[in-house]
């Protein structure tokens, strides 16, 4: 039989580039006379920027120090074992450079075996063993505490989290298995399901106590010292942890079948890792650890050999890598400082545009508009968010104060803008009237002032081509909402130089953007795709295909809303204009529908009514069905899928021969962060390669081999 360090050192040869963590025993003398104790701290030996991993040869060093531990523990040295992890973390999980790597489901299959049986270990020692989660923790971090006898936790440790469904896979180091038979299936299901997929939602200390993952909270000053002195309480029996009753009846039932309603609303059953989740959590009622960490080896080396996780780590990877050094930016240091940033327009978008570069930048912010009225209602729109920021208690008074002394505007904008480094309009979308904005705002600004338009489609060249200086015109594309959705497409325009360009994304990373490159192409990237696939469902419609198959056909692929929730949010109008632009420039490929047209017409805010008595779910209009004029052409769901999916893949294709962005890789990042398109499918280019879709109609792959997908 194959041991723990014989597996571990199999994973390892495959591995050599892992950074890996030390496990390193001291031994101290507990508080109060209450005996010896070994701390094993978790460190990779590098600072709190790059967070502890566990890799094969990691957990290969844990197993050795617990080789140590229990011969101590055996022989009545040590009266228990505690875990703690290096300044700011614990440990955040297992090494995802080193899954990638992985070909074989009996090497994936060795990883799952291989955490298991090193951190069970912590349950099989002769004495009692303690978490210290003193920092960070996710993943295979918050397990190995799951396996001690007692965790504490800091108040100050701002992220905790099982994250692996929302990567595509599963706890599978104990968490499906021991969580739920620590805090009952309910609060599991929270942590494990819903928080996942609600965008990776993190944990603060103080909840982690709350939901009774942890049994002591302490303050991130003395925390381990603090940590100490319980240990030794408890230790001594004059600290008596109760843990309460789990309900292992109908409770437990119920918890996984809302734990099912909530995947299925939002991945459709799209993406497994969920449902193996509630699988295991569901078969661990009876608190038979060891079926369930047998539970969770399988599932680990299914997922981990399935494209939903390569596309979860390749869509993780792009965030947390390339979403940082953005391809094709000019050199960091032609960017010229911002010191007072000018706003053309007094609107909402404008007004939240506003908001961000004041709380980010913390530079003089100036609004301009057509009258004092609309001037006084934008900065009055700020005032008033910082206010609420400050009931929120995300800002003090004093910060609220000065943020808010940033924040003016004026009707004047020669006195406004006369020393601004960077002016944004956000004015209504027709190309004569930025241009004249742009005109004004040329003859009272400095030579080399930053002119950037929030433009969502129309061409940055032609804003520009009637300026003296047309190459500090720059596209700055914000996606609404404009505080929650990362992605800011930066256009380059034909005479857009290189300081302008290296300015705007300088000014992108103090925003916290993701800063994306794009040329300048009719509505840059995702208006560009989510139009022609908005286009193709609309195609279908009026050919004849009743909504609800048109709607539920898109449903496999679980996008965060349905195609016309998704058009009610953008505004009807807005669709229909984006669509009119696409169709000017692209007539062959860009429709204008009729139906959306005569909607947009009857000043319908959408295709749906929510009503109280059906749930608020969205139902056709009567008042729009009545407008609707259908053909007779009726298509299945899965025509209607392939039809639109292979339109979709045809105006990639077509995008990446233009040049609009550098690869495939950007229009991913662009759609994950700028229309919230789900990990699991990466996007949207290795969903399409996976399913066959590139090869059917470009005749080739969007992605090499190995990328997003299991190496050959």
């Amino acid at each position: 039989m194959t041991t723990t360090a014989e597996l571990l050192k199999g994973a390892a040869e495959l591995f050599p580039d892992e950074v890996v963590t030390q496990a390193h025993v001291r031994h101290l003398d507990l508080p109060q006379g209450a005996g010896r104790f070994a701390l094993i701290t978790l460190d990779n030996g590098l600072d709190h920027t790059k967070p502890t991993t566990f890799g094969p040869q990691s957990l290969a060093n844990l197993n050795a120090a617990l080789d140590q531990v229990e011969k101590e523990a055996a022989d009545g040295a040590i009266v228990g074992v505690g875990v703690t992890g290096k300044p700011f973390i614990f440990a955040v999980g297992a090494d995802l450079k080193g899954v990638e790597l992985l070909k074989r489901r009996e090497d994936a299959l060795a990883i799952g075996k291989g955490g298991h049986d090193v951190f069970r270990r912590l349950r099989s020692l002769a004495v009692p063993t303690f978490a210290y989660y003193n920092g960070a923790a996710m993943g295979g971090g918050v397990e190995v505490g799951l396996h001690c006898s007692y965790r504490t936790v800091s108040s100050a440790i701002p992220a905790f989290s099982l994250p692996e469904v929302f990567l595509g896979l599963v706890p599978g180091w104990g968490g499906c298995t021991l969580l739920p038979n620590l805090i009952g299936a309910e609060r599991a299901v929270s942590v494990i399901i819903e928080n996942s997929l609600n965008q990776n939602k993190q944990l603060k200390g103080g909840q982690i106590y709350d939901l009774g993952i942890a049994d002591a909270l302490f303050d991130g000053a003395d925390f381990l010292e603090q940590s100490l002195i319980w240990t030794a309480a408890v230790l001594k029996g004059e600290i008596q942890i109760v843990r309460p009753e789990l309900d292992r009846g109908a409770a437990w039932d119920e918890a996984v079948a809302k734990g099912r309603a909530f995947a299925d609303s939002k991945v459709h059953g799209a993406a497994p890792a969920a449902y193996r989740a509630l699988d295991i959590i569901a078969a661990v009622k009876d608190g038979d650890l060891s079926a369930g960490f047998d539970a969770e080896d399988e599932a680990l080396a299914d997922l981990i050999m399935g494209g939903e996780l390569r596309s979860g780590i390749y869509a993780f990877n792009l965030v947390q890598k390339r979403g940082k050094r953005p391809a094709g930016a000019p050199d960091k240091n032609l960017a010229r400082p911002v010191t007072k940033v000018g706003v053309v327009g007094a609107g909402l978008m404008a007004s939240q545009l506003a908001l961000l570069f004041a709380r980010r930048l913390e530079v003089p912010v100036v609004l301009t508009d057509i009258d004092q009225e609309r001037v006084d209602k934008g900065v009055g729109y700020v005032h008033g968010e910082i206010d609420k920021l400050l009931v929120k208690g995300r800002v003090n008074q004093d910060k609220a104060n000065r943020l808010k002394a940033l924040v003016s505007g004026s009707l004047d904008k020669a006195a406004a803008f006369a020393d601004a480094d960077f002016v944004i309009e956000a004015v209504f979308e027709e190309i004569g009237v930025k241009q004249q904005v742009f005109a004004e705002v040329e003859a009272v600004v400095r030579p080399e002032t930053i002119l950037a338009t929030n433009t969502s489609s129309l061409s940055v060249s032609e804003m520009a081509s009637k300026l003296e200086h047309p190459e500090r015109v720059v596209g700055f594309h914000f996606f609404n909402p404009v505080a929650v959705l990362p992605l800011l497409e930066i256009v380059r325009g034909e005479r857009t130089d290189d300081a302008s360009l290296a300015t705007a994304f300088a000014v992108a990373k103090k925003l916290k953007k993701t800063a994306v490159l794009t040329k300048d192409a009719p509505a840059f990237v995702v208006n560009r795709i989510l139009t022609r696939f908005m286009g193709e469902i609309q195609n279908v419609i009026d050919e004849g295909t009743p909504v609800e198959t048109a709607e539920k056909a898109i449903e496999p692929l679980g996008l965060p809303m349905s195609p016309l929730v998704l058009l009610e949010l953008v505004g009807p109008a807005i669709g229909l204009h984006v669509s009119e632009t696409l169709n000017r420039a692209f007539p062959d490929r860009f429709t204008v529908s009729p139906n959306l047209a005569a909607v947009v017409k009857a000043g319908k805010r959408g295709f749906y009514v929510y009503a109280a008595e059906n749930g608020f779910k969205p139902e056709l209009d009567p008042e729009v069905a009545a407008l609707l004029v259908q053909g007779d052409s009726v298509l299945t769901e899965q025509q209607v899928r392939d039809r639109v999916l292979d339109a979709v893949a045809q105006e990639i294709g077509i995008m990446l021969e233009e040049g609009v962005v550098a690869e495939a890789q950007d229009i991913d990042l662009c759609l994950i962060t700028g229309a919230g398109w789900p990990f699991h499918l990466g996007g949207i280019t290795p969903y399409l390669d996976r399913e066959g879709v590139s090869e059917r109609v470009n005749g080739k792959p969007f992605l090499a081999p190995g990328v997003a997908s299991v190496p050959a």
